[in-house]
């Protein structure tokens, strides 16, 4: 114990010491003692405030606080207020002076204790203590002996316990540091956590380590497999279904007819090591080969398309750690969203991930514990990537990451880390792993310039037409010719790319469309999955919740809402955002042709036929169900495509539908889905859908003039009353209403007010008063056929603006109380008008806090014109409340797309809108104003008012939060539009 008062390994850059050599995550029969529950815990405010002697079995901690562990101590608490310090959130920026490997003195360190029994029958002689995690640096004595000290955040720590571990009372002693030398390699993007955060063990251990080589030939369907054991004594090899039995290990054996692993068929022979002392270890098996082939990403011989995300491990109560039913719920989430693959960024996860990915079936990029992006605000000075004095630490990381993780046949790529720079210490990661494990790909994306030392061209955010160029192989050329021929003799990935932040990311089928059309683009993964918005309560006394982000917990530096950027609630409910990209990267297209009456179905599938998928059709009639039925699709291979003409059933339904003669838009919709059960979703889940409009809506009837009358104080026009002064419509009807008035205006999504890359467009915008903009009229004016009211929308100091006639024609219906008005509207820009409009549309308010919402058109989510891949057409049903998108930072959400039709009960009365012939439709309970102010939804409360926009257009969403923003067709410029909506009423 006389060393435990030494704390220079903190800012040791040092990985560690008296930690064993690395080895793979393994279950074995040997016995095992699990520590997981709760610890005595104390936080020290640094090392002036650290306990004397604490390690000392007979020290008395009666006094300590308990902590569970595995746990991060700053989420102890929550969602009420933390009670160990507090989480913070930063992007790039370490939170404390760049001064490696310097730390702050003011170290918030936890010093944990914690009591076991051990059996008589333990093998005490050849334990270890195992930690699978702990941030940042930590060190450790087992009944007051020193074992020794580590950093690695996320890579499993091993320590000889057989010295100190006796039958009986056990006292394990652990003192973690928030920050250390290790802090510097660890700046990835997430809140910074601390502690025990992953499982504690003593275990016994025999066998120490084993690598499972399972290689496939796909010309002559034969499988190879050898396993080097590293010791003690001999060891055999069991495989029942290949027919290996007490055999040799090493092999090789040579296997026929064996069924290769991949994402799709994800097939594990079930295998045994047995040691002559009786150990027992389970092994799960998959045969693949992963190369590059003429520049082309392939395994088992089959080019392979990654349909992938990023995925930080998250919980918004438990921080990083989680369950394994929350990672079963992850897994089991992407495959039911089309999601083939998986890249850990940026660290490796829990290993228990990857054995589901194994089981259900992911491509992995496995991620080195490794990000060094602070150092980028000062130019990359003493970025430690190429500093000779950290090569030790990234060695260490690299050799951790590999051989936990080497039997897992869903690694598919090693990755090195995310954003570090380049540097020597980089490469010599590179050229290890390559020495230990040439069976897999390295992959680097902060090496793009040259690719000198990774087997993948990466790049992140970059946009579709520069996507495309690298697809065709004619991207800009790198300054060293050798390294130019290399990279373009490489795949091409997008390690990152739709930033889904906030509503967004627009624009995924453009990318999708690109990867599609060139071989050498292997796909890529969208950044993120979840948002990582922690749990709280809005008060003391106000348990009203919501999700908290950067600078909620008063960090001084923060990156504020950047950390919700998932396709992900917090509480792991897909967004609109995942509901599109599952649409986008479905694996079998299917399109309608109906003026030929046939169906196509292509298979994108790289080795699995369309057969476990069942087709059925329905046909709709103004979004009513009129029939449907199974479709016959023959087994379509991969990469092949099936025509089928439409069978006599469906051809009946559209017959009936045609002759009905409702006038309403006929629909047919073709589904896949799974013919039976699979591991990751039950017979019935939806794969892919296609849709085709059949018959289209017949003509609406003109209007009838109906003469427009002044009063006192109102103008009358059928059933609707204007206000004589604003013209704005008061009445239709019975029904109390508020306008509508031009409106361009929206509460700014993260993608508006942020730019990674380019000037956020929320500067333009708010410098062309867009946000300030005053609604003047002109003049009102009624006549023998209508009224017409004609206004300009400026902003104070500024002389462009827009001119804007609203011509309104009505007649009363047959019944009493029924009344049927059209709105005509024609914007005219006036001056010079450089930016474009966030939208374009008119805006209305009626009484209410919620009402009925029935629209035909587009849904049932929201949709925006470059995020609407997902939208089908037909008739749906929801409450305002539940048309809200509830985005961690609130902003512009719940738009319908190009609705044809909507009919709103509020308590006062009964709206009709109808599209001539389409309108995009919001209806809130709050307005813009409120929605813009707000930072979190519990700041949003119904104002008493029905909040309805009726949109010609909306600017595009794009993934300018960190990335491009919409491509050129789908930004909304200001020119010369025309619109028009009709509204009708019922009692």
């Amino acid at each position: 114990m006389n060393d435990h008062h030494s704390h220079a390994y903190v800012e040791d850059r040092s990985p560690g010491t008296g930690r064993l050599r690395p080895r793979a995550a393994f279950a074995s029969d040997l016995p095992v003692l699990r520590l997981d529950g709760d610890w005595r815990f104390r936080l020290a405010s640094g090392l002036d405030d650290l306990t004397a002697d604490f390690a000392a079995p007979d020290f008395d901690d009666g006094a300590w606080d308990l902590l569970a562990v595995p746990s991060c101590w700053q989420m102890t608490g929550l969602p009420g207020e933390p009670r160990y310090g507090a989480p913070a959130y930063t992007n790039i920026h370490y939170p404390f002076p760049v001064d490696p490997p310097r730390v702050p003195r003011h170290n918030p360190t936890g010093e944990y204790r914690r009591e076991f029994d051990v059996p008589d029958a333990f093998p005490a002689a050849a334990a270890v203590l195992r930690f699978e995690g702990v941030d940042s640096a930590f060190a450790v004595w087992l009944n007051g002996i020193r074992l020794g000290d580590g950093k690695g955040s996320r890579l499993t720590t091993e320590f000889d316990a057989a010295g100190a571990l006796r039958p009986g009372r056990n006292v394990l002693a652990v003192r973690v540091h928030q920050w250390s030398s290790g802090s510097y390699l660890e700046d990835q993007d997430m809140w910074w956590l601390s502690g025990i955060f992953r499982s504690v063990s003593v275990a016994a251990r025999g066998i120490e380590d084993f690598f499972v080589h399972a290689g496939y030939d796909h010309e002559s369907g034969r499988g190879t497999l050898a396993v080097d054991v590293t010791g003690p004594g001999q060891v055999s090899l069991t495989v029942p279904e290949l027919g290996i039995t007490g055999a040799d290990p090493a092999g090789p054996h040579v296997i026929d007819g064996v069924r290769p692993w991949s994402d799709e068929n994800p097939r594990l022979y079930q295998g045994e090591l047995v040691a002559e002392t009786g150990e027992r270890i389970p092994l799960r098996i998959g045969f693949r080969t992963v190369a590059v082939v003429d520049g082309v990403l392939t395994v088992n011989g089959r080019p392979i398309s990654l349909r992938g995300v990023n995925r930080h491990e998250w919980h918004p109560l438990t921080g990083r750690t989680l369950t394994g039913d929350t990672m079963l719920a992850d897994v089991l989430l992407m495959k039911r969203h089309n999601v083939n693959a998986v890249r850990t960024s940026h660290y490796p996860p829990d290993h228990r991930f990857l054995d589901l990915c194994d089981e259900h079936g992911l491509w992995v990029f496995c991620e080195g514990d490794l990000e060094t992006h602070g150092f980028e605000p000062g130019g990359w000075h003493r970025n430690p990537s190429d500093d000779p004095a950290w090569r030790e630490a990234y060695l260490d990381r690299a050799v951790r990451l590999v051989e936990r993780d080497k039997n897992h046949p869903s690694v598919i790529v090693w990755s090195l880390g995310n954003e570090s720079g380049t540097g020597a210490n980089l490469a010599a990661a590179a050229a290890w792993i390559r020495q230990r494990d040439d069976s897999r790909l390295i992959h680097y994306e902060g090496d793009w310039a040259s690719c000198s030392y990774v087997d993948l061209y990466s790049r992140m955010y970059i946009g579709v037409d520069e996507l495309a160029a690298v697809g065709r192989g004619q991207e800009a050329p790198t300054a060293d010719p050798a390294d130019d021929a290399r990279r373009r003799s490489l795949p091409a990935v997008l390690c990152e790319y739709g930033h889904a932040m906030g509503n967004g990311p627009g624009g995924l089928s453009d990318y999708q469309q690109v990867i599609e059309a060139h071989r050498r683009l292997a796909g890529g993964f969208i950044w993120e999955w979840i948002d990582h918005g922690i749990l709280r309560h809005a008060g003391q006394d106000d348990h009203r919740s919501f999700y908290a982000y950067g600078g909620d917990f008063g960090e001084e530096v923060h990156d504020g809402n950047f950390v919700a950027d998932g396709l992900l609630f917090p509480d792991r409910t897909p967004s609109p955002g995942l509901v599109e990209y599952k649409k986008v990267i479905e694996p079998v297209r299917i399109r309608i042709d109906p003026a030929a009456c046939r169906i196509t179905v292509l298979n994108l599938h790289h080795v699995r036929h369309s057969g476990y998928l069942d087709f059925r059709w329905t046909v709709e009639d103004g979004g009513e169900p009129v029939g449907s039925g199974s479709l016959a699709v023959p087994a379509t291979a991969p990469g092949a495509t099936s025509t089928v003409e439409w069978p006599a059933d469906l051809t009946a339904a559209l017959d009936a539908a045609r002759k009905d003669g409702s006038g309403h838009e006929v629909w047919l919709t073709v589904t896949a889905v799974l013919a039976a059960d699979e591991t990751w979703a039950a017979a019935g889940h939806e794969v892919a859908w296609g849709q085709g409009l059949v018959v289209p809506a017949a003509a609406s009837s003109p209007f009838p003039p109906a003469a427009a009358i002044a009063h006192d104080g109102y103008v009358a026009l059928g059933s609707a009353r204007f206000d004589t002064r604003s013209g704005l419509l008061v009445r239709l009807g019975d029904l109390e209403l508020d306008g509508p008035q031009l409106d361009v205006w929206r509460a700014p999504t993260d993608n508006d007010l942020l730019g990674a890359f380019a000037e956020p467009q929320i500067t333009a915008w708010r410098t062309a008063g867009l946000d300030r903009m005053h609604h003047e009229v002109l003049r009102v004016a009624p006549d023998e056929s209508g009224l017409t009211v004609t206004a300009r929308l400026a902003a104070a100091g500024s002389s462009s603006g827009l001119h804007v006639v609203y011509r309104w024609t009505a007649c009363d219906g047959p019944d009493a109380g029924q009344a049927r008005l059209r709105l005509e509207t024609t914007v005219t820009p006036d001056g010079a008008w450089p930016v474009p409009l966030p939208r374009l549309g008119v805006a209305m308010s009626l009484p209410g806090t919620d009402a009925e919402v029935e629209w035909f058109g587009p849904g049932p989510g929201e949709a925006y014109r470059d995020s609407r891949t997902a939208a089908r057409v037909g008739r749906y049903r929801s409450t305002v409340a539940a048309m809200q998108t509830p985005y961690v930072r609130p902003q512009e959400n719940g738009n319908r797309h190009r609705v044809r039709s909507a009919r709103i009960t509020a308590p006062g009365g009964t709206l009709l809108i109808t599209g001539a012939p389409v309108i995009d439709l919001t209806v809130r309970p709050w307005s813009t104003r409120a929605l813009a102010a707000a930072a979190h939804q519990h700041d949003l409360a119904p104002d008493g008012r029905l909040h309805l926009h009726l949109d010609h257009a909306h600017h595009g969403l794009g993934s300018a939060a960190c990335g491009p923003g919409p491509s050129a067709p789908d930004v909304l410029a200001a020119v010369t539009a025309a619109f028009a909506v009709e509204f009708s009423t019922t009692r």
